[in-house]
């Protein structure tokens, strides 16, 4: 799948904001090819998107609107001087009106990059993680048992 240009960009992006949000998008909206955990992120002070293009290359369509109405919540909000982070009443309750994703999934190729493997010696919960972690400091978030290493890690 090819990249869309920018003004295809801006256009989707206005049309989405009428269509869920009954308002124009009057400000700038931009693909930011930094972006490598995160499907898109809203500068309030510069009143810009940036979305990664990475996610419309893999995960299609649908998943890339989806990501651009969850920015348009924060935007819309925000220019409205409402709660606009993802603690507020405000931003879940108009995530739900516009049927917009709280959270995006996570790209393919980013899927096994894992290094080390985490066993909770408890309840055998599998913890993935790139960078390697204290397991004297660290325990299992689901019933507090002791973590261990897993032995593949260590080659």
């Amino acid at each position: 799948m090819s990249l869309i240009s920018q003004e295809e960009l801006e256009k989707l992006t206005n049309d989405l904001s009428i269509r869920f949000f009954e308002k124009p998008f009057i400000d700038i909206v931009i693909f930011n090819h930094r972006l490598r955990t995160t499907g898109g992120r809203y500068l309030p002070a510069k009143r810009t998107i940036e979305l990664n293009p990475k996610y419309y290359n893999e995960l299609g369509y649908e998943e890339f609107e989806g990501i651009i109405k969850h920015e348009l919540v924060h935007y819309h909000l925000h220019i409205e001087g409402k709660g606009y982070q993802h603690r507020d009443p405000e931003f879940k309750q108009l995530l739900k009106e516009t049927n917009s994703p709280r959270h995006c999934n996570p790209l393919p190729s980013m899927e096994y990059d894992f290094k080390y493997y985490y066993y909770c010696k408890e309840c055998n919960h599998l913890y993935k993680r790139r960078k390697r972690m204290d397991i004297k400091k660290y325990r299992c978030g689901k019933c507090k048992g002791m973590l261990t290493l897993d032995s593949f890690n260590e080659k």
